[in-house]
């Protein structure tokens, strides 16, 4: 595995968007990417935290070329806001890192269970509304920071997308969340071959980042001592992100491609959720 600080190739002239990325992995990436010289847009949903964040990064790199861009996954509506403000800037998108994501309980906005909502459903409309102009700015690339989690699951609770976390702090909903992150990377592969568009995902490593936030004190301080930096968090994102040699619709772990559960590399699976998720984007939410 990469050491810190990484070696990036030059990436004047491109442009990336980095979702979560007013903090943990999400931050350290934009930062090290802007250093390499892409022009980053932090897609957040908490303007007062990003603009900090870009502070700090422009602090870390002067001459950091940076935007901010309201994305709020939890929400359909906000997604389609965020991909159209993007669009509209008629910038060309070289790199999408899709980086934020929960563990918690509840719904989304939409009535979704919070993991999947967050985690794959919003970031499956964000990806998709994106990709055109992924097309038109080949080559380009696609990064899903998924998670070894997804090995914890069995599958995807398809009559459970539209229901609340059953109780807990979230943990299976988030291992299936992880799995959807997988399967729709194997899908989306196979549909953008061709196009110059490549695309990957990846396990960071457990990391002490606010994906912890929501889960119970006791034990987020315990499990925390266990984990990594999110500057170590962050060495396969990047190389996800920069490497000549990715593996189209590969699955990263310590900045090598490894083999997913049985489950993730399931292709029926895999069509079977790509389905389901559009059907679930174009539905309204329920009065």
């Amino acid at each position: 595995m990469a050491t810190w600080p990484p070696t990036l190739p030059s990436l004047s002239g491109t442009t990336a968007i980095v979702t979560g990325a007013n903090t943990g992995i999400g931050l350290v990436a934009a930062q090290e990417l802007a250093r390499a010289g892409a022009r980053v847009h932090l897609a957040c949903r908490n303007a007062t935290k990003a603009q900090a964040a870009m502070a700090a990064i422009q602090e870390a790199v002067p001459d950091a070329n940076l935007a901010f861009l309201s994305l709020d996954l939890g929400s359909l509506a906000a997604v389609r806001a965020a991909a159209e403000a993007f669009l509209a800037t008629e910038e060309p998108l070289h790199l999408l890192v899709n980086n934020a994501g929960l563990l918690g309980s509840g719904t989304t906005a939409d009535g979704f269970e919070s993991n999947l909502g967050v985690n794959h459903i919003g970031v499956f409309l964000f990806t998709t509304l994106l990709l055109p102009r992924l097309t038109d700015s080949a080559p380009s690339r696609i990064v899903n920071v998924a998670s070894r989690a997804h090995t914890r699951t069995k599958g995807i609770d398809f009559d459970g997308a539209r229901k609340p976390t059953p109780g807990g702090t979230g943990f299976e909903q988030y291992c299936q969340s992880k799995l959807a992150n997988v399967l729709f990377t194997s899908e989306l592969a196979a549909r953008i071959e061709g196009t110059g568009v490549t695309t990957a995902c990846l396990h960071p490593g457990v990391v002490a980042t606010d994906i912890w936030r929501k889960v119970p004190g006791p034990f987020r301080w315990i499990v925390k001592l266990f984990m990594i930096t999110v500057e170590e968090g962050a060495l396969t994102t990047l190389h996800c992100a920069t490497t000549n040699d990715l593996v189209h619709g590969g699955y990263y772990d310590k900045c090598k491609p490894v083999a997913t559960s049985k489950q993730g590399a399931d292709p029926e699976l895999a069509k079977r959720l790509w389905a389901a998720t559009e059907e679930w984007v174009a539905t309204p939410a329920p009065s």
